[in-house]
């Protein structure tokens, strides 16, 4: 098959990021189909050693920090996101290199008749579409000689289709009310649902947390016998200033000081700064060869698009791919620690699995108007209804029938002193990004 044809094979499984509210439990999510899979083809998934990230918010930037870190250590380092911005390709990334179309295609028609035959026996249900991509990037990875592979969870932890790895390191970071209609009405549901990546022989670094979810984690670490570090006490961090390009920070890790720059904005990327150098301390103990000098370098060099990100500068236009009111509340302080703007306007669509009410009160203090769209995903709200939710703080609303007419829309109102901010689900960004990309100075 050619790359056209891969790719329409794969999503033409069961799509759990379009098909909303499906029960997290074994039947839908059992690891054994993908487990059965992997022993069709040696079990690639054990090849490399892994770094395993899971949480509500912060897991992929920490992810791709983590990434850059290793690869300018010298291991050749595959990294493993989800969802995308552009293209599927994204998501399986080698050095900051995506996956090819020749590979995904030669890949995937070698793996066919073994997803044909799991799917046949259906022993354990029938794969998905995620649990193919996370094959897919297994088998590339151990074609290609990754050494280190960094793998950030679809959703949970504990039956996502990443969790048949054994992790030199689990890092959790920030866990807050989200896919409550999957992964559990309260914040120990979700905890323990994300704690399910922790294994025996790991270390895990913990971000700050809550209480309840602080509780969980430690009493996971303690059943399972394994190592528990947390950012904020055993490794803490410092802002040393920052402009719209980068941000200076000090990590005082368990093993030294280090002086870092991140060409990432908002203060919660320090907290994921200062978690990437505490997993990377942790493989330097175990006898890695991660320097405070390849910490300082990969930091640097981290890229990580779509997130508090500047896609255009007269108006200014931040890009912010969050979903639940935990990523809207840390949006909202980031823009009111960045820009005074004459005017803000929010172009927003958002999925309709997720806390509209709740990301509408963190985001409604910071604008006067909001222009309501929805993304090409099915599981969008219906832009009436997000807009009706702004009307009740009373905001000035309007409505867009997609992401290129409401920002263009949006550009059209702002002066060149004033903000558009485009958020609400990656979905939402990756559509914004194109847009900008093919309308420079619209």
């Amino acid at each position: 098959m050619n790359y056209q044809q891969a790719t329409e094979y794969i999503f033409g499984h069961t799509n759990y990021e379009v098909v909303p509210r499906v029960p997290h439990i074994m039947a839908n999510y059992d690891l054994r189909r993908l487990l059965e899979l992997m022993s069709c083809v040696g079990n690639p998934h054990l090849k490399a050693k892994s770094i395993h990230i899971a949480g509500t918010n912060g897991k992929g930037s920490t992810s791709a920090m983590l990434a850059s870190v290793l690869t300018d250590s010298g291991y050749r380092t595959g990294l493993y996101t989800s969802p995308h911005l552009h293209t599927m390709r994204e998501r399986i990334m080698i050095d900051g290199k995506l996956i090819g179309e020749q590979d995904v295609a030669s890949l995937m028609t070698m793996l066919q008749p073994h997803i044909e035959e799991v799917n046949r026996k259906a022993t354990y249900g029938k794969l998905t579409v995620f649990e193919l991509l996370t094959a897919l990037c297994f088998i590339y990875y151990a074609t290609e000689g990754v050494e280190f592979q960094v793998m950030e969870v679809g959703l949970g932890g504990r039956f996502d289709a990443t969790n048949i790895i054994m992790p030199e390191v689990c890092v959790l970071t920030s866990i807050s009310l989200d896919h409550t209609e999957v992964l559990g009405n309260t914040l120990s549901e979700i905890a323990t649902e994300k704690a399910g990546i922790i294994k025996s022989g790991c270390v895990v670094v913990l971000q700050p947390q809550v209480d309840e979810v602080d509780r969980v984690i430690e009493k996971v670490c303690r059943d399972k016998g394994v190592k528990l570090i947390r950012v904020g006490r055993d490794v803490i961090r410092e802002s040393l200033g920052f402009d719209l390009a980068q941000q200076r920070l000090r990590v005082k890790g368990r093993l030294g000081s280090y002086d870092l720059t991140i060409p990432l904005l908002g203060q919660f990327q320090l907290e994921n700064a200062a978690s990437a150098v505490a997993a990377l301390e942790v493989l330097a103990e175990k006898g890695y060869r991660v320097s405070k000098e390849s910490v300082t370098r990969g930091l640097a060099q981290v890229d990580w698009p779509g997130r508090m990100h500047i896609i255009s500068r007269k108006p200014i236009i931040v890009v912010d791919g969050g979903h639940n009111p935990g990523a809207s509340r840390r949006l909202r302080e980031a823009l009111e620690q960045y820009f005074r703007p004459a005017k803000a306007l929010l172009v927003i669509g958002v999925s309709n699995d997720k806390d509209l009410v709740g990301v509408v009160r963190e985001l409604a203090p910071y604008f006067k108007e909001v222009i309501a769209t929805r993304s090409v995903n099915p599981r969008a709200y219906e832009p009436e209804m997000i807009a009706a939710e702004f009307a009740r703080y009373g905001l000035k609303t309007s409505i867009a029938k997609d992401i290129p007419s409401a920002l263009g829309q949006a550009i059209s109102m702002a002066g060149e002193k004033d903000l558009i901010c485009v958020t609400g689900s990656l979905f939402v960004v990756g559509e914004a990004i194109e847009y900008v990309q093919k309308h420079p100075g619209a």
